[in-house]
């Protein structure tokens, strides 16, 4: 009698699609190089045929997926993939709702505004509205930001339900920066209360020396802080008085972009 068991690996063999692999590939290899990169790095860093890499990035252009620098021959991801992102987390009007609010934002204290929502593991930074300064900090989108020693994954975290918080807990290894690195639990813990008593969080040179961070969270209409807007500056001009007035204003408007999506304070 035959063997009717049917083999899966040839199964899978044959619905396998190698240049749509291939495709995938490049995106995923790109998304770890925010500055971009050539033709001749992509093919040799995927192993693939200079051919095939070049259908496959001239494809992905045409789709408006990556972008491509005449000056430096590099291609880099659009903000398509984001886009795209935000809709299947059903956040898609987040975006839009945030932008014109962080421009405003950014108005009032003049140093640079971000937002940025959580990741798997880490938060994502994912825009900014640049400051008014000639000495500014620029991110790239996508970029990943630790949740133990940075405004906005505080902001995020002191809010979260526990379930969801211990989760992430789990992944945190806290690494230390420098001297003022929150390094255990309990001690992030306690800086997670501290962050619900006022209102907004802080990062007060605990990843980068010199650079003060201030940020709040925002809440979508069930409750849940589904991103943080903060700004970023160098301590000399975000003294203690400016950093508390600061606080004031990123609250405010914290609180305007989670009225725009449908939260209300006393009804959660």
């Amino acid at each position: 009698m035959k063997n009717t068991v049917p083999n899966m690996e040839k199964l899978e063999e044959n619905y396998k699609v190698p240049n749509l692999e291939k495709g995938i590939a490049v995106i995923e290899y790109l998304s770890l190089h925010f500055q971009g990169e050539t033709l001749q790095s992509i093919k040799s860093a995927l192993d693939i045929s200079q051919t095939t890499a070049y259908r496959i990035l001239n494809t992905l252009v045409r789709l408006d997926y990556l972008i491509y620098d005449e000056d430096t021959k590099r291609y880099k991801l659009s903000r398509k993939l984001l886009t795209l992102g935000f809709r299947s987390l059903n956040e898609h009007n987040l975006l839009e709702t945030v932008l014109p609010r962080l421009r405003d934002l950014r108005d009032q204290v003049k140093e640079t505004a971000c937002f940025g929502v959580l990741g798997d593991e880490k938060g994502i930074f994912i825009e900014q509205a640049q400051g008014h300064h000639t000495f500014r900090f620029i991110l790239s989108p996508g970029k990943s930001f630790e949740l133990h020693c940075s405004a906005p994954g505080k902001a995020i975290m002191a809010y979260l339900p526990n379930t969801v918080r211990d989760r992430y807990l789990s992944y945190m290894k806290f690494e230390q920066y420098n001297s003022r690195t929150i390094t255990t639990r309990e001690a992030y813990l306690a800086e997670l209360e501290k962050v619900r008593n006022f209102g907004y969080a802080l990062d007060n040179e605990e990843e980068l020396n010199g650079v003060i961070c201030v940020g709040a969270p925002i809440f979508n209409y069930t409750g849940y802080p589904c991103g943080a807007i903060w700004i970023s500056g160098p301590k000399d001009r975000l003294s203690k008085e400016v950093t508390r007035s600061s606080a004031v204003c990123i609250k405010k408007i914290a609180e305007d972009i989670s009225r725009d999506l449908g939260f209300r304070k006393n009804e959660n």
